[in-house]
């Protein structure tokens, strides 16, 4: 467990992660070494591995993106999830429990580029069915 502090502050990382430690400080209502000592700490226990980028502007709005889930043959799991890997357009995968084992998140510049990697997945060796729902709206993410 994490202190409600430590939650405030991932928190506000997730608002922006390029946040500085001043920013942070002020959002927290503490002070800056507390802060630099806090995120020192998160990092060292693993909770935060890392500060990533998030798209934003035209590029952002002009994304394509869809959830594929992906039915695998058991056999071949680690190979397929290698080959998701390679595909750059795949930015998340996950494991899951149900009909389906995986399920990946694609971001593509535009249909046709959607088309052709949901195409390259289903055609992956591993790869027994695959079904996806391309996102209309994103509400929020955080």
């Amino acid at each position: 467990m994490i202190s409600m502090q430590d939650q405030k502050l991932l928190g506000l990382l997730r608002q922006n992660a390029r946040a500085s430690v001043t920013d942070l400080a002020k959002g927290l209502h503490v002070s800056r070494s507390t802060v630099q000592n806090r995120l020192a700490k998160l990092e060292a226990q693993g909770i935060i591995r890392g500060y990533t980028l998030q798209l934003g502007g035209e590029y952002a709005a002009n994304q394509v993106e869809a959830h594929v889930s992906v039915k695998v043959h058991q056999k071949l799991t680690a190979r397929t999830n290698a080959e998701l890997e390679q595909i750059t357009q795949v930015c998340q995968l996950f494991s899951v429990s149900g009909e389906y084992d995986l399920i990946a998140i694609v971001q593509a510049q535009s249909l046709e580029e959607l088309s052709r990697v949901l195409d390259d997945i289903g055609n992956l060796k591993g790869v027994e069915r695959t079904n996806s729902a391309v996102v209309l709206e994103t509400r929020f993410r955080r």
